[in-house]
């Protein structure tokens, strides 16, 4: 299976723009607002939440990440017209971090102002580790402002984390965590697949401990039902699990079924070339598991291949 993840990787440079486009179909909503919209209110019909993510990293000017806030606004706007259970996922670079921290900081203390004032929670996503320290900064400036409809997440990879649990814990702060996708040295993040769970479980615990309220993000069955053990009993408020869009759909709609919290990332946006090949090359798994899923939709028993 690893070297079938591997070998999809390497060749996903030569894949033409339009069949990546047909693979990522199921995974993104869209280009427009609009497309966001529609998806989100299916996912409401089915008893699903969502978060949206508006696609645009790596920005080079600061219009661009002006441009991706205006995006913002105009979501949470959307998000309150409709009245959709949605809330929105922010990332720093996108909106200028490596640019200019303190116009940054503007931008996103203006987003996360509107979703307060239209009663929608704001989450700050976590990208690689050379962003960390800023990223929780960041958040910490924003709630000893004031600001409480602001969250944040944490990777299980990363060897720091329970640190920044245990720096974070008077704040009982919402946090997304996540196993973290980016490629990292072996100084900074945990290896091993087995490893990264075990340190997911241990984050798990110390969170829930804690009092945070903890969205659980991940698709990998021995998780869940890890996870599944340690929320039962609990009410809704102090945990959500959280799904991409779909990846493992069945499962999620399993779930809901048996009266969890779910959660869909809704990512959208002119930007969804670069997201897609983005988060394949970043997770060999990730990518493996999309190629054998279109395999499967093309060829009766391929995805199994």
């Amino acid at each position: 299976m690893r070297l079938f993840d591997r070998a999809v990787v390497r060749v996903l440079p030569a894949v033409p723009r339009s069949v990546v486009r047909r693979i990522a179909a199921p995974y993104i909503a869209g280009e427009t607002l609009d497309d966001a919209r529609r998806v989100v209110g299916e996912l409401n019909a089915a008893g699903v939440r969502a978060t949206v993510d508006v696609l645009g990293e790596d920005v080079s000017r600061p219009e661009e990440a002006e441009a991706i806030a205006r995006a913002y606004h105009d979501a949470l706007a959307a998000i309150e017209a409709e009245r959709l259970d949605a809330n929105v996922s922010i990332k720093l670079t996108g909106l200028g971090l490596e640019l200019d921290k303190a116009l940054c900081r503007t931008l996103v203390e203006a987003v996360v102002d509107d979703g307060a004032k239209r009663g929608i929670f704001v989450r700050i996503d976590m990208e690689d580790s050379s962003t960390t320290d800023d990223t929780l900064d960041l958040y910490r400036a924003l709630r000893a402002a004031g600001r409480d409809n602001v969250g944040v997440v944490l990777q299980a990879a990363l060897r720091r984390t329970l640190d920044d649990i245990a720096t974070l814990a008077d704040l009982q702060p919402s946090v997304r965590l996540c196993k973290g996708i980016y490629v990292e040295p072996p100084s900074v993040a945990f290896q091993e697949p087995d490893v990264v769970r075990r340190s997911f479980v241990a984050c798990l615990d110390v969170l829930l401990d804690a009092g945070c309220r903890v969205g659980i993000a991940t698709h990998d069955e021995w998780l869940l039902d890890q996870a599944l053990e340690r929320v039962a009993g609990l009410d809704d408020g102090a945990y959500e699990l959280q799904m991409l869009l779909g990846v493992r759909a069945d499962r999620g709609r399993a779930l809901v079924a048996a009266g969890h919290p779910l959660r869909v990332y809704v990512p959208y946006g002119l930007r969804w070339y670069e997201y897609s090949l983005r988060r394949l090359q970043e997770n060999p798994k990730v990518a493996g598991y999309v190629a054998r899923d279109m395999l499967g939709r093309i060829v009766p028993g391929g995805e199994s291949a």
